[in-house]
């Protein structure tokens, strides 16, 4: 059974939403602004499986919320209410460490199904790991992979525990991180379009802004290259999109080819 929070300040949404989900077997507490549902999480320590965040709310705005809980370390998946999805708030919602939007108003069977759908994917994830054969060898980020670890310049791309390993530090993903890191990783040595990802990774119309993608890369390449200002891994092709190579110049010309 899931358990789930929903921070809605409208309380006839709140009520709603409460009563459904718990219809349909998921575990509901609901609070009314933002500092209530940190207070929830950090200083009580409640565990959730995913939190349904509104934007708009007294006090720190669903924006804020998310982006604290992404800098504490606390991955919980979120699905962002956003006000009749206006492309900046979307926008926001990304970058502030949003999984998922939904615009208001929205039918409670899509509500429904994007909660599923995220508690789906963090299983998935977390399951790749855990069904790797045992003794198994990890896969290099040039071969086509479905699960467990890609190892690349001394980094561990880890999807079943949504991290990314370094010499220095391990570093927590997001769903939407790991999902943008994995397509881009499954596609080692090709050119990946922003209408690519907008469309394949986030489900997104291809008219949206693509800054959130820019934003998500840069944010990428701090955790996977040794310099990102001048990236050797994760690399921009003007006027189209992104390409993710595994081995950097200077590893191809020691082992005598070029990628």
């Amino acid at each position: 059974m899931s358990a789930v929070l929903v921070v809605e300040d409208e309380q006839h949404l709140a009520d709603g939403l409460r009563f459904n989900l718990e219809a349909e077997g998921y575990t509901v507490d609901t609070v009314k602004d933002g500092e209530a549902a940190l207070s929830l999480l950090f200083e009580q320590q409640q565990q959730y499986d995913a939190l349904v965040l509104d934007v708009m709310l007294p006090g720190k705005d669903g924006f804020t919320v998310a982006a604290e809980l992404r800098a504490a370390g606390y991955f919980v998946p979120v699905l962002m209410l956003t006000a009749r999805g206006r492309p900046e708030d979307v926008l926001r919602g990304f970058e502030s460490g949003a999984d998922d939007y939904l615009p208001k108003p929205f039918e409670l069977s899509v509500l429904l199904a994007r909660l599923n759908a995220l508690l789906r994917r963090r299983q998935w994830f977390q399951q790749d790991q855990s069904n790797e054969p045992a003794g198994a060898t990890p896969k290099s980020a040039g071969q086509e992979f479905d699960r467990g670890e890609v190892h690349f310049n001394e980094r561990i791309i880890d999807f079943g525990n949504l991290e990314l390993r370094t010499p220095q530090q391990t570093i927590r993903l997001t769903l939407m991180e790991a999902q943008l890191l994995r397509y881009l990783v499954r596609h080692e040595g090709q050119v990946v379009s922003r209408k690519a990802i907008l469309e394949e990774v986030w489900g997104l119309s291809e008219d949206t802004d693509t800054r959130a993608i820019d934003n998500f890369i840069v944010r990428l390449r701090k955790y996977i290259e040794d310099d990102p200002t001048k990236p050797e891994h994760l690399l921009t092709v003007r006027g189209v999109g992104y390409k993710f190579v595994a081995r950097c110049n200077n590893e191809s010309n020691a082992n005598g080819r070029e990628m």
